[in-house]
């Protein structure tokens, strides 16, 4: 695949340019092009991204750093078995167990999200840092509501990470989730508090919190007139006058 003339190589995180001090040096330029092209498409053009991983597989599949960006190259592809086989790869060459919450994430993503549970409570979610220990909780009560266990995603992301007012970068991720699971179970004044807070915390624009809260309001301003117009229709006479009477029964 072509690669950019401004694409050097060098843009590439430090550790994993160590990591490519194994390989050959034109060798480890290659794969470097390659990871930062994806890296640069992942979010925008997951497709684009996943043909580069399958160039830096093809090129260093020994490397820790080339399997795991092949893994979140499928994994935004929603090649969740292909991820989930290049995160454990990556796993067990590195030992580290930051991609444990995302390989939970793609046992969902295989229709097993009790596995994904299983996952949750193992002795690696201990390990994580902060950060991880949300994702895992957020991929926890994702999978509750796969199993159509809403209450038990709503308690599960019940935390002091949520209740907290400091905004951290998973607030507002974790007030979104929050929010849409109220909502899936109804709860429509206290899922609109929480977009509203997703909101506030979400400065990067991680999230569609704002779009969602509008349109609860969107909804909520149209009732309201609705109501004034069947007051006005039924003081009045002709046609309105029998809708304002439905409207009230």
């Amino acid at each position: 695949m072509p690669i950019p003339e401004d694409v050097t190589g060098e843009e590439i995180d430090k550790d994993v340019r160590q990591e490519l001090q194994s390989l050959p040096k034109t060798l480890a330029e290659d794969v470097a092009k390659n990871l930062v092209m994806v890296a640069r498409l992942l979010d925008e053009d997951p497709e684009g991204a996943y043909g580069y991983s399958r160039v830096a597989l093809r090129l260093a599949s020994r490397v820790a750093a080339v399997r795991e960006a092949a893994g979140f190259a499928a994994y935004a592809t929603q090649k969740y078995g292909e991820a989930l086989a290049e995160f454990r790869a990556a796993k067990r060459m590195t030992g580290n167990i930051d991609l444990w919450p995302v390989m939970a994430d793609c046992e969902r993503g295989l229709g097993r999200p009790e596995k994904a549970l299983d996952m949750a409570g193992a002795p690696e979610v201990h390990k994580l840092d902060k950060a991880g220990q949300v994702e895992m909780r957020l991929v926890a009560a994702g999978a509750r509501r796969d199993m159509g266990q809403l209450d038990a995603a709503i308690v599960t992301l019940q935390s002091p990470e949520l209740a907290s007012n400091s905004v951290q970068p998973w607030t507002a991720r974790l007030r979104y989730a929050y929010a849409d699971a109220l909502l899936a179970a109804g709860r429509e004044p206290e899922a609109r508090e929480w977009f509203a807070k997703a909101v506030e915390a979400d400065r990067d624009g991680s999230t569609d919190a704002s779009d969602r809260l509008a349109e609860l309001d969107g909804v909520e301003f149209m009732d309201a007139l609705a109501e004034d117009e069947g007051e006005d229709e039924t003081v009045g006479e002709g046609e309105g006058g029998d809708v304002g009477e439905e409207k009230k029964d």
